[in-house]
């Protein structure tokens, strides 16, 4: 089921919708690059996390050191938004460099394999919320689809049942569960990219444990280490929950939609100021995200009035919510797809 208001129907030529949106943003420069916003951005993040880590070496004997662990946590979020941004090109248009950069923040500083985080969500991007296409709607822990939960039985129809309660409690796990698919991935990958990413997946896992114990005894680092990683995959999901669960979700047997409504429909955008955008990692304009992937970070918000007048004009829905009516949206969607396993008992 979806919340979305359903949308008209797209005309034959369904490219000619998003031209002239694009013709208009290119215009604009709102997709030039801004390195001198994403150097600022990744030096202050860098400090940020040396200063962390200094403070937890000047305090580490003690139990104080765990109110370093959510400072730590946000951090870790704002690396990932970082390495998020390198793998959409936003930061500069060298493949190369982008790698790099990608790498040192996604393998390096967090364990998180930038391959497989690249080609899942280039996935994603590509067909947001197809069942049979998008990765991040497939049937997994969660279900998103009334036809992926009437297959779910044992504990797995336990999980559905109740999905919507167990949502954010098991974000509290995804900062490992990131780990744990990374070097699995390796498997995927082949020659000079499997040693590479292999290799700094290692030196993250025996980096983060030898920095722990030697700042801090044994109890205080498992403490901290289980205090952190929940704290970071909390942050991911409630930065990633509200972008298109309880969306359209396309027919995959249905017509076909163009680039404009295949982001625009699937998508939702979060309403707030500056405190948002940072907190959300620009994601909350999700759907100018989603049109166009390699925007630099700090244009999205100045596309939203272009993008939002014309989807205006084409008569297509453009959501956008508050955050925490995001999640109520969100949620509600896996509370009803979990209806029919409920009626059953």
């Amino acid at each position: 089921m979806s919340l979305a208001v359903a949308a008209p129907p797209s005309p034959t030529d369904t490219g000619s919708e998003f031209t002239p949106l694009l013709k208009d943003v290119k215009g604009q420069g709102l997709l030039d690059r801004r390195t001198g916003w994403y150097v600022r951005t990744i030096v202050t993040n860098a400090l940020a996390l040396a200063a962390v880590v200094t403070g937890m070496a000047l305090i580490g004997g003690t139990w104080w050191v765990l109110a370093l662990a959510p400072v730590l946590a946000v951090l870790s979020a704002r690396t990932a938004f970082i390495g998020h941004d390198a793998g959409h090109a936003q930061i500069t248009a060298n493949r190369s460099v982008s790698r790099v950069i990608g790498l040192i923040h996604g393998n390096l500083l967090l364990g998180m394999s930038y391959a497989w985080w690249n080609q899942k969500h280039n996935r994603h991007h590509a067909n947001p919320n197809h069942i049979d296409k998008d990765p991040d709607v497939a049937a997994d822990v969660l279900v998103f689809t009334s036809g992926q939960a009437a297959t779910r039985t044992g504990f797995r129809g336990w999980l559905t049942r109740h999905q919507a309660w167990l949502f954010f409690p098991l974000t509290l796990l995804e900062g490992l569960a990131l780990k744990v698919y990374g070097f699995q991935d390796l498997r995927r990958q082949s020659g000079r990219e499997r040693l590479v990413e292999g290799a700094l997946l290692v030196a993250h896992v025996v980096g983060y444990v030898t920095l722990l114990l030697s700042l801090m005894p044994l109890g205080h680092a498992l403490v901290f280490a289980a205090l952190h990683q929940a704290l970071f995959g909390l942050h991911l999901g409630m930065a990633f929950a509200p972008n298109h669960k309880g969306m359209e979700m396309p027919d995959p047997d249905g017509d076909k939609w163009g680039h404009l409504r295949r982001q625009v429909l699937t998508s939702r955008n979060i309403k707030g100021g500056a405190l948002t955008d940072w907190f959300l990692g620009g994601l909350n304009y999700q759907i100018e995200h989603h049109l166009f992937p390699s925007m630099p970070r700090p244009h999205l918000r100045l596309a939203q009035p272009m993008v939002k007048a014309h989807c205006r004009r084409l008569g297509i829905p453009f959501v956008e919510t508050g955050l925490v009516d995001s999640y109520r949206q969100a949620l509600r969607h896996m509370y009803e797809v979990g209806e029919p396993l409920r009626a059953d008992i």
